[in-house]
């Protein structure tokens, strides 16, 4: 079944919501207090007209919040001083700071309404003729620091969510990447190992399959028997990739013995020295990937190599594993996704990794550390 699209709504419906419900208050608070008050005429078609035009000015108050702050500020005062029935007009500047203090910042809000308030004062001196304060001068000095308070505190919690979501999604995204790198390292070393002993048994069947039928048969069968196990091992993996849990047969330097067989089947022959004995399951994993690659290289780039020397040291608190071969002429290897993924595997674990010509030959060497022995 397919599903609808999510449509999101347009931040507007949010601010025109918002207009109407503070007009509607504006309106119906004066309205219902007028005929409280004495002293002072009823709501007029003016009065309310005034009143919807300082509201509506809330409509912008996002693009413009400094502005609108003196211009709602100046019109409600100016409501206030008209002799219009008195009423909760205030509430549209301070929604105007508030939003000015999460936008611009405490500083900018405080200075323009400390000036905001400065000019009022100007005025009550020019109309009044009086430099005494009224009792509400000191309502409005609490109120701009109550609103700008409680703006500067909501923009810190906001900014912290904010932060917390980008860590979160880094977080996320360093997961993910290195999930992807484990998933092509996986993918790597099953297959490049495998076809790279296929393509050994396949050049000695095409070399001797005139000559010697019974041993091109043998390369053949070989063949099979790689492209058997490369199939099992990518489908298990794939199985992982498709089902999300990582649930796959971890691979193990128990399994050695396999990898060396493929090794001889492609006409080396290999030295082992010691034993790995029992591993703590990543190391176990690491070792086997390493040991895999190493043969890999071997096979595939080793110039005139015939033999290989696999060397396995248990020390206190580390494993080692050592593979060398005696090709010709090695070289400064140039980093390749092989050389990368057995890196990164010992890196993983806080190993030691190296891989470097030896004699004329070349040689890998690896030390990972075991938890918990001393």
């Amino acid at each position: 079944m397919r599903r609808p699209p999510q449509t999101r709504l347009s931040p507007w419906v949010g601010r025109v919501v918002r207009t109407v419900v503070v007009t509607a208050f504006v309106l119906g608070a004066t309205s219902g207090a007028s005929r409280w008050q004495t002293g002072v005429s009823q709501m007029t078609p003016p009065a309310a007209a005034w009143l919807v035009a300082t509201t509506l000015t809330l409509l912008l108050v996002h693009r413009f919040p400094l502005t609108l702050f003196l211009v709602t500020t100046a019109s409600a005062f100016g409501y206030y001083a008209s002799g219009f029935p008195g009423g909760p007009v205030i509430v549209v500047p301070t929604i105007a700071l508030f939003v000015l203090t999460r936008q611009r910042g405490p500083l900018v809000a405080g200075i323009t309404g400390a000036g905001a308030l400065a000019a009022l004062y100007l005025g009550h001196i020019v109309t009044s003729g009086s430099f005494a304060l009224e009792f509400g001068a000191g309502f409005l000095v609490v109120w701009l620091t109550a609103v700008v308070g409680i703006g500067t505190a909501v923009r810190y919690q906001l900014d912290a969510l904010a932060a917390r979501r980008g860590q979160a999604d880094e977080h996320r995204h360093r997961l993910a990447e290195q999930e992807r790198l484990r998933i092509a390292r996986e993918v790597h070393d099953v297959v490049a190992h495998s076809l790279a002993m296929i393509n050994v048994q396949a050049g000695v069947a095409a070399h001797v399959a005139d000559r010697r039928p019974e041993q091109a048969k043998e390369a053949l069968l070989n063949i099979k028997e790689a492209s058997a196990s490369a199939l099992k091992d990518l489908r298990a993996t794939l199985a992982v990739l498709r089902s999300g849990e990582d649930k796959a047969p971890a691979p193990s330097l128990a399994q050695a013995a396999e990898l060396l067989a493929h090794a001889r089947d492609a006409g080396l022959t290999v030295d082992v020295q010691g034993e790995p004995g029992e591993l703590p399951a990543p190391v176990d994993a690491a070792g086997y990937r390493i040991l895999q690659e190493s043969l890999t290289n071997v096979v595939r780039h080793a110039d005139q190599a015939s033999h290989v020397d696999v060397r396995f040291e248990r020390r206190p608190g580390a494993f080692t594993l050592r593979v060398r071969d005696d090709g010709r002429g090695a070289a400064p290897p140039t980093p390749g996704h092989g050389l990368r993924g057995m890196a990164e595997r010992a890196a993983a674990l806080g190993g030691r990794f190296t891989a470097q010509p030896a004699g004329t030959g070349f040689e890998v060497f690896v030390e990972l550390p075991i938890e918990g022995e001393a």
